[in-house]
């Protein structure tokens, strides 16, 4: 069972090349309804907001599963944010452990912003097998559109250029996007095994193109998985995430009363 989630049970491993069919589970039909799942008992989440600068408001809501690595501007909240990731990804730690993790974790999110990351986590989920995992990426990156749906329809006619991609216009509540699923198989040598025998590693990626309203830029959402038995559980994530995708200016000032 994947706890994060109410559905269908697991599916099976789908086999190298089936990408319409992992395509396929990332539908959009109707951009106003609740993504499956929703609803009483659904997973609580939490609001992410992305603040860099020159950079237009971007909020989305991740599941509380999710374990946002210390992406920040400056070295002092980088070293915040990786003490408190540290302690919530080992609470049973201590400082011995959660002193170098930080450290080390903080020097990772640096690189992922020089990367030009805005947001990176792992989520973590409890299956019958053990821990079902994935990352989940968001940048931005400067797309100087005219409009939205020129940006959409130029960012689909290229990826389309790829046989690999299975690239597909979504409608979403803030706007059109394009979704880009592929599926990649990695050969592990015998010497990397538990066996000492070859052995097929299979990695499903959904990458989510999301135009600015607002500015000329294109946020790009990204989750990796090898949990492929899954990919039906991470696809319905993908897609409550994406729901709640918003440009609006958040407004944190209390009313005066």
């Amino acid at each position: 069972m994947f706890t994060c989630f109410r559905g269908p049970p697991p599916r099976s491993t789908p086999q190298a090349g089936t990408i319409q069919a992992l395509a396929g589970a990332l539908t959009l039909t109707d951009a106003g309804a609740p993504a499956d799942g929703g609803g009483d008992g659904a997973d609580a989440t939490t609001t992410e907001a992305i603040t860099l600068p020159d950079l237009p408001p971007l909020t989305f809501d991740v599941p509380e599963s999710f374990h946002a690595l210390p992406i920040a501007v400056s070295p002092e909240e980088r070293a915040v944010l990786a003490e408190e990731f540290v302690r919530e990804l080992y609470p049973n730690g201590n400082d011995d452990l959660w002193t170098p993790a930080a450290a080390y974790y903080a020097a990772i999110g640096e690189a992922m912003g020089e990367q030009g990351l805005a947001y990176s986590a792992m989520g973590l989920f409890s299956i019958d097998e053990g821990i079902a995992h994935c990352s989940f990426t968001v940048a931005a990156v400067n797309s100087d559109h005219p409009s939205v749906e020129v940006a959409a329809q130029g960012i689909r006619e290229i990826l389309v250029r790829d046989e690999n991609n299975d690239a597909r216009w979504i409608d979403l509540p803030c706007g059109p996007a394009v979704s880009c699923v592929t599926l990649r198989q990695i050969t592990l040598s015998p010497e990397l095994t538990a066996n000492g025998e070859e052995a097929v590693l299979r990695m499903g990626q959904v990458q989510v193109y999301v135009p600015f309203p607002t500015g000329p830029y294109t946020a790009v959402f990204t989750m990796d998985t090898a949990a492929v038995n899954y990919w039906g559980e991470f696809c319905e994530m993908m897609t409550a995430i994406l729901r709640t995708i918003s440009f609006d200016e958040r407004d944190d000032t209390p009313e005066s009363g």
